[in-house]
């Protein structure tokens, strides 16, 4: 029997809520038959937690083997294969982003040392908590034991969100458009890009105007667009992705995919970021697509995005060895 373990930060969260049993439905793992869930989260939410574990054991799901809680992250955190880094420090009321950065800078920072201690060269992490990208960038730094692209950050709700944004707008299904492209942040600067998506194998032409003044703002503004409506942000769409993510990583996918990776220079962009690049991702691991032609309107606006985690690598630059 072929077992993993799987660690979830901010477990008592929603959107780790609506994860767990999205996961254990049906796995996303490859030739994997039972996992060992272990939950994380501060001490103040070991109560919720308790509850959270016994309503997963009245589940009776099959693909479970072991179900632990904990506010140890050593304990969480020893031999997994897969570490979902869900929880982080929200924004609150009249917080200046920076602030927000350098609090959950300290947060990561802690938490990678663990990382670097307890685990493997194969785990995975995948980081979902805001500010994605830049947590991400302080956990990569901060786990040289880790290779970096074991360490990647969710962009796969902006795509999916983009994804239905289009398939809405052309009157097309979802599952049938290809080459979606994310540059950049998972913000408002993030950059959806139709330039090479396709329909069913065909060019989709869609009008300019409304890519500009509609399309790419839609998308940015989304997380923020739910809030309004809803009075919470994402939860079941971020799970879902999460999934979607996980499912990428371990079993390849047929058409391209945007993920937060470390850059190394790749269209002129700065190395060492966290930064969503277009991706042929297989089991073996992925690759950034190459050579791509990039009009000048997006590449202003991935100059912008890049900008922006320029100066979030700057405000954490104390937590970067």
């Amino acid at each position: 029997m072929n077992i993993k373990n799987i660690c979830i930060t901010g477990a008592a969260g929603n959107i780790a809520y609506s994860l767990i049993f999205r996961v254990l439905s049906n796995l996303p793992f490859k030739n994997t038959d039972k996992i060992n869930l272990t939950l994380l989260d501060i001490t103040q939410s070991q109560k919720s937690l308790i509850g959270l574990r016994y309503e997963v054991e009245d589940c009776a799901f099959s693909t479970l083997n072991s179900i632990e809680v904990t506010d140890n992250a050593e304990n969480a955190f020893q031999e997994s294969d897969y570490i979902i880094m869900v929880g982080a420090k929200p924004r609150s009321k009249g917080m200046e982003r920076s602030d927000l950065i350098l609090d959950n800078a300290n947060i990561f920072k802690t938490q990678a040392l663990i990382i670097d201690k307890v685990c493997s060269p194969s785990t995975k992490v995948i980081v979902v908590g805001n500010p994605a990208n830049t947590n991400a960038l302080i956990l990569n730094y901060n786990t040289p034991s880790i290779p970096n692209r074991n360490i990647t950050s969710l962009m796969k709700l902006d795509q999916n969100r983009a994804k239905s944004i289009l398939a809405e707008k052309i009157n097309e299904q979802v599952e049938d458009i290809q080459q979606m492209i994310i540059w950049g942040n998972h913000s408002t600067t993030q950059v959806p890009d139709l330039s090479n998506c396709l329909l069913n194998a065909e060019q989709i032409n869609v009008d300019d105007i409304w890519i500009q003044n509609t399309f790419i703002p839609k998308v940015q503004k989304r997380g923020g667009e739910i809030i309004e409506f809803r009075g919470l942000s994402s939860a079941a769409s971020a799970a879902s992705a999460i999934y979607d993510h996980i499912n990428i990583i371990d079993n390849g996918s047929n058409s391209w995919e945007s993920l937060g990776i470390m850059t190394s220079g790749e269209y002129d962009i700065e190395s060492g970021l966290m930064f969503s690049l277009p991706l042929n991702v297989t089991t073996e691991g992925y690759q950034v697509i190459k050579d791509l032609k990039i009009d000048t309107y997006i590449k202003t606006l991935i100059k912008l995005s890049e900008k922006e985690l320029l100066k979030e690598r700057d405000i954490v630059k104390s937590y970067l060895p």
